[in-house]
């Protein structure tokens, strides 16, 4: 069976695991490590995968934005597969809806060559996309307070059998926990 792209789930989370708004908590935590992992993992990435919410906030956000990375202009120039049962236009460059069966349509994304996929925030669709078995990575940065209140990455329905893979402390408290499917076969590089 020929290789498969990785479609990972990369989310900013609070102790409690709240990760709505990560923008108006976050930064007074990050770091050079930080930064350079989440550029790396841009990097490492040709596709992204969003839900509604995550899609609207990014498509107003990120294409006006430069910095000297190239961190923005790779994540604008990226094609975008967005899963949304209401949107009808798309205004982000390269971006595309998911029309149809979701859990198919993903599975024809993840064979076609390139780099991996990466779902950034969009719980909702995470959430939807558990059954399936479909996502090859959760790369949470998991940061040190707790918000109490705020959309959470998983719910009372949610269900899965994950095994630690990787961890990284940063040097202002934030950790970088990496998590696998437990399945019997390797997932795909």
């Amino acid at each position: 069976m020929p290789a498969t792209r990785t479609l990972a789930a990369t989310l900013f989370m609070s102790l409690d695991g709240v990760v709505e708004s990560p923008e108006k908590w976050t930064f007074q935590f990050g770091d050079d490590v930080l930064w350079k992992f989440k550029l790396e993992e841009t990097l490492a990435s040709d596709a992204l995968l969003l839900g509604r919410v995550t899609y609207e906030g990014f498509a107003a956000a990120w294409p006006d934005r430069k910095d000297p990375d190239g961190f923005a202009d790779r994540f604008n120039s990226m094609v975008k597969y967005v899963a949304s049962r209401t949107l009808k236009k798309l205004d982000w460059n390269n971006s595309h809806l998911i029309k149809g069966d979701l859990a198919a349509e993903i599975s024809k994304l993840k064979n076609q060559p390139g780099q991996d996929i990466v779902i950034h925030g969009s719980p909702s669709l995470i959430r939807a996309l558990l059954p399936f078995d479909l996502i090859d990575e959760y790369r949470l940065l998991d940061y040190p307070l707790v918000l109490g209140r705020g959309k959470r990455l998983f719910d009372e329905s949610s269900k899965a059998d994950l095994k630690l893979a990787e961890s990284q402390a940063f040097s202002k408290g934030v950790m970088k926990l990496v998590y696998r499917p437990a399945r019997t076969h390797s997932p795909p590089n």
